[in-house]
């Protein structure tokens, strides 16, 4: 089942984007933070979306790799191989929107949360989602700003396509069962 077509795609990205603005103003001081893998896609499409509409100005972007702090690192079957952070800035005294693609359980989140505490301490940090699975938590996490909320069952799983990745952007909800 398709949640999200390619143009309705576009039209959530661009209001998240004047949500970001609403919110913050001309995002002086506002640390914009991928989670790798998948929330930085959507961290770079509201960079490039925000600095257009903005006018190019600079906003602090990060990618942060949250491989090392989940809770499931040592439970897995396979190794996990992990990603780059990228961040040359301290995160000291600056409001940070946390970036992921689906906020399911909340521990992808929580990993970040402990992750960005090397780079520094925010004043705050607000967390960004293109879909909320919003009664599927694990842990007491809610988005500050959401694309698209998206009431499912244990066996189906959210899947983001992006244009980049995949040739074309799109959500749909899939099911495990045959």
């Amino acid at each position: 089942m398709t949640i999200l077509t390619s143009e309705a795609f576009g039209l959530t990205v661009g209001r998240l984007c004047h949500q970001l603005i609403e919110d913050h103003g001309d995002l002086k001081g506002v640390a914009l933070i991928g989670l790798q893998p998948r929330g930085t896609a959507l961290a770079r499409r509201l960079r490039t979306g925000l600095e257009r509409i903005l006018g190019g100005e600079y906003l602090e972007y990060g990618e942060l790799d949250i491989t090392f702090h989940r809770d499931d690192f040592r439970h897995r079957s396979s190794l996990h191989s992990p990603s780059v952070t990228q961040m040359d800035f301290s995160l000291d005294d600056r409001k940070v929107i946390l970036v992921d693609d689906v906020l399911f359980t909340g521990r992808t989140i929580r990993a970040g949360l402990d992750a960005l505490l090397a780079f520094g301490r925010p004043a705050s940090v607000q967390l960004l989602v293109l879909i909320d699975r919003r009664f599927s938590r694990e842990l007491p996490i809610q988005p500050d700003y959401v694309g698209k909320w998206v009431d499912s069952i244990a066996d189906q799983r959210v899947a983001v396509e992006w244009k980049e990745a995949e040739g074309a952007d799109r959500v749909t909800l899939q099911s495990d069962r045959p």
